[in-house]
This record gives structure tokens, C-alpha cells and sequence, in this order.
């Protein structure tokens, strides 16, 4: 690939993005014509002919959008914008990995040396079955690269959602949501409170009050003429013969089930509204939140926010490493703050201000911060990002040397000992390492690993191109297999174990 002359990435069929261009531009004369004629009225042609233009924009787009790469550097042009620099003025060319919801869309990231980084249009990989093509463009711009420039990575960087190169904006953004829905929850609190408590305190109305006091609670008689029940999520309704005291009321759904056309029933009316409705057989009463419920959801947006908060602060800490470098999982501050809400929750409920009551109380809120600080610490503590290595002049094992030792681990690349990367375990014994499918007991379907000719270059970080399938804990072993170099990727003392068996083989003799 690294004599190839030039690369071109265009759409693969112009037909239809021109056809697009064309209706778009039909649609748009259409849409003036018809104002035209129409005094400036728009109707039904006009709306057609608007609904068109998008889709000619993107017709045109697709049409003209064009990537291309020779000697003298790379350059790409879309309907509204053209860019372009030399080799030397490129500092790498990056894959940039987006969840998308049928699978991964794959894009190619251009950093300039003291500038921005483009997203070039082309090419776009929004599937497997177009992996292939892809890659062998990204390779093809990568060996211009290297001929015609100086690449800052001498291996191709993937920037995932799990790397350190990817952005913290969303997280940050997401963060601040949720604190502003704990706020606005918060200042709702001391509102629902005095409702409920309004609510409960109210007594009927004076005969000579006439209904006046909005505070005090009315009495009514009415009928029902018909209940609408509704199967779903959406509100059920009571409607009142002859629309009194109101055309219809909504309800919860068993409170609609519980009443039929023809019953007789008392209302209760308070500030305005209808808030209960009394039958001979069945009661619905409206909810009035208590303050505790108001409370809870504040602070459960603490604890979203938290959480997003925890992805900024991994981001931050990783903003030193390779961009490709897989940070460590947010998982443990996910389960501190689970274990802050295990104490939080109940505590916010019972006391929506937050102020304890009593003795016991201040104990429960004490001991719970002292259990939530341990948790965020431990969490700290457990994502900080690890050093790699193995301590090769180890013993290789401390097992029985006739016992048989499975241990996670799986090389990355099909060989002829890993064919289709079959493998998900690697067992250590009497008999030499070997790769198998299952993690035992026993060697069944084991292919040996021929360790006199594997070579142990460098353990490393997962990189954001070693795939989903290494778990972010895990290291990844660089080895050299005559020539062709693999990954095994494994837990840092699974991999220790396993490359020091491996080095302990002896080379063969006038090797």
C-alpha cells in the first residue's frame, strides 16, 4: 500500500443524489410559483414543493462531496466548504469510532500539527460489510502519510467512547442538566409540602360563605353519564350528565373502572377543582406528592448528575494519555453512588428539608456520609489509570507442576494455533501453554502454543483498535511470532503467569 499514487473517496452512484438535486430544485421553483400565483398565500403545492428542497440539499451534498490524497497532501470539498494541507502540516490520521443504533459507524479524523482536527465526509464504514473497503482507504491514507510525511503514532489510533481522546462535553453538558432539575425539584419542595398540608387541613365551607373560600372544601352532587378508560399510560375521564359541574374530570385508571354510567356520587371541590369523587362502592381521591417524593427526585438528579460528573473527572484524569488508550471503567462510581442512594433515598423521604429530628437521625446521616466518602474514595483509588507490566523473573508458577491452570485470556489475531480466534482461555501445565475454547477441565480442542518461536516486545494499555472484546481492566502483550507480530490480551497477573511461561521456554539449540 505504500506505493499507491493517489486516493480518491467520491459517492459511489451520482445518479440518484442528482435525481435528489433535481427534485429539490423542482421543488423550490414550485414553491415560488405557486406563491406567485397565489398572492403570497401558501397551499397545499407550495408545502410540497418546501418538503422537496432538504431533500436536495442533501442530494447536491452527496453528489459533490469528494476526498481526495496525492503527494502533495490531502484535501476534501462538500457543498459549502473546501480544506486542504500538506503532509508535513499533518500530524495523524485517526479512525473515530460513533455508537450508532444498528452498530459502530467508523469515521477518519485528520489532526493538523497546532490546528483543529478535521472529520473528513469520506469514507464513512456504517456497517461490517463495509469494513473492508474502509480499511484498506484509512491504510492507503496512512502509507501517503508515512511516504510524504512524519506520523506522530507509528500505529493506527481508534478513538472510541472509551478512550482518552474522546470529548467530555456531552458528560459535562448532561451534568449540568441533571443539577438544574435537582434545583428546580428543590425549590418545588417547600410548594408540594404546604399544598398537602392545606389539603388535609381544609374543612367544609360555611353556609354563608357560598363557596367563596377557595381553602375550604364544596360539596356537589352530579351523576356520571359515561367513564372513558384508557388501556395505556395516558389519563382515564369520568364524564357528568348535562356537563356539571364539569364536562369531564380526569381520573387514574382503576378510578375510572371503579364507576358506570347512571351512579350517583358526591364531589368534593377545593381551589377550583374537583379533588374527590365519592360513589357508593368506590372513592378516587386526586394524589397530592408529598414533600419526601419532590425530595427523592432531587436527589436522585444529584446522583445522575454524579455519575456524569464521574465520567468529566475520568476524562480529565486521562487527558495526559494517548488519545487510542482505553481509560478505566466509571463503574465503580456507579457503585458508590448506588450505595449512596441505599441511605440517601430513605433519609431525603422522611425528612424533605434535609435537617435531622433527632438523635438517631444524625447518626443515619453521619454514617451514611462516612459510608458514601469510603465508597468515592475506594472508587478513586480503583479507576486510576495503571502503569503496565509483568514481573518476567518471577517463578512461572506456584501451582502443582502436574496440574493443569486455566486462565482468561485470548490472542487477537487469527493464527494458525488461535484459527478465527477460537480461543478464550489459555491453559498452563506439564504439556506447555495451549489455547482452548473453554476454561477446563481438560485439553480438549487445546492447540499448543509454540512458544520457542514467539517473542515478548512490549505489555501495554488496551488501545481503542484492540476491539470490545478486551475488557478495560485487562493488558495487551505485544509479541513476535517470526516476524508477524500478535496480541494476547489478558488480566495483568494472568498475563504475567502466562508471558513468564512463555519466556521460560529455551530456545532451540543453534537458533
Amino acid at each position: 500500500m505504500s506505493s499507491v499514487p493517489e486516493v480518491t473517496c467520491r459517492t459511489r452512484s451520482k445518479r440518484l443524489p442528482w435525481f435528489f438535486a433535481g427534485a429539490g430544485a423542482a421543488g423550490l421553483v414550485l414553491a415560488v410559483a405557486r406563491l406567485a400565483m397565489t398572492g403570497g398565500v401558501p397551499d397545499v403545492w407550495v408545502f410540497a414543493g418546501v418538503l422537496l428542497v432538504p431533500l436536495g440539499v442533501g442530494g447536491a451534498h452527496a453528489a459533490v462531496v469528494r476526498v481526495h490524497a496525492d503527494a502533495d497532501g490531502l484535501s476534501y470539498r462538500t457543498l459549502l466548504r473546501r480544506r486542504g494541507a500538506r503532509w508535513e502540516d499533518i500530524a495523524d490520521v485517526r479512525v473515530y469510532l460513533r455508537r450508532g443504533r444498528h452498530g459502530d459507524i467508523h469515521r477518519v479524523d485528520v489532526v493538523t500539527r497546532g490546528g483543529p482536527t478535521w472529520r473528513l465526509p469520506l469514507p464513512v464504514s456504517p456497517s461490517a460489510e463495509g469494513r473492508a473497503a474502509f480499511d484498506d482507504t484509512v491504510e492507503a491514507l496512512r502509507a501517503l502519510h508515512r511516504r510524504h510525511g512524519t506520523p506522530d503514532a507509528d500505529h493506527l489510533v481508534v478513538v472510541s467512547a472509551s478512550t482518552a481522546g474522546r470529548g467530555a462535553v456531552l458528560p459535562a453538558v448532561l451534568c449540568v442538566l441533571f443539577l438544574a432539575g435537582a434545583v428546580s425539584a428543590a425549590w418545588f419542595v417547600p410548594v408540594v409540602a404546604e399544598t398537602k398540608s392545606a389539603w388535609e387541613s381544609a374543612v367544609p365551607c360555611a353556609a354563608e360563605s357560598s363557596g367563596s373560600d377557595r381553602d375550604c372544601l364544596t360539596e356537589l352532587s352530579a351523576v356520571i353519564a359515561r367513564t372513558e378508560v384508557d388501556k395505556g399510560r395516558g389519563s382515564s375521564y369520568l364524564y357528568f350528565a348535562d356537563g356539571r359541574p364539569v364536562d369531564r374530570l380526569a381520573v387514574s385508571r382503576e378510578g375510572a373502572e371503579g364507576f358506570e354510567a347512571g351512579d350517583r356520587v358526591e364531589l368534593t371541590v377545593w381551589r377550583g377543582q374537583v379533588r374527590e369523587v365519592i360513589g357508593e362502592g368506590h372513592v378516587w381521591r386526586e394524589h397530592f406528592p408529598a414533600a419526601g417524593e419532590i425530595t427523592v427526585i432531587a436527589a436522585l438528579c444529584v446522583l445522575a448528575a454524579g455519575l456524569s460528573g464521574a465520567v468529566v473527572v475520568q476524562r480529565r484524569r486521562g487527558r495526559r494519555l494517548p488519545a487510542d488508550e482505553v481509560l478505566p471503567s466509571s463503574a465503580p462510581y456507579a457503585g458508590a453512588l448506588v450505595g449512596t442512594a441505599v441511605w440517601a433515598l430513605p433519609y431525603c423521604y422522611r425528612h424533605p428539608t434535609l435537617a435531622p429530628e433527632t438523635a438517631w437521625d444524625v447518626v443515619w446521616a453521619g454514617l451514611g456520609s462516612l459510608a458514601s466518602l469510603a465508597l468515592l474514595l475506594q472508587a478513586w483509588r480503583a479507576t486510576r489509570v495503571r502503569t503496565p507490566g509483568t514481573d518476567l523473573a518471577t517463578p512461572a508458577d506456584t501451582s502443582p507442576e502436574d496440574e493443569d491452570v486455566f486462565l482468561p485470556a485470548r490472542f487477537l489475531e487469527s493464527t494458525d494455533f488461535n484459527p478465527n480466534g477460537f480461543g478464550t482461555h489459555i491453559v498452563l501445565g506439564a504439556d506447555g501453554p495451549a489455547v482452548t475454547p473453554h476454561p477446563g477441565p481438560g485439553r480438549f480442542a487445546a492447540r499448543p502454543v509454540p512458544v520457542r518461536r514467539l517473542t515478548v516486545r512490549t505489555v501495554r494499555r488496551p488501545r481503542g483498535g484492540d476491539g470490545d472484546g478486551v475488557p478495560r481492566s485487562w493488558d495487551v502483550a505485544e509479541l513476535d511470532d517470526e516476524g508477524t507480530p500478535i496480541r494476547l490480551a489478558a488480566a495483568p497477573a494472568d498475563l504475567a503467569r502466562i508471558l513468564r511461561a512463555i519466556t521460560a521456554a529455551e530456545a532451540p539449540a543453534g537458533s
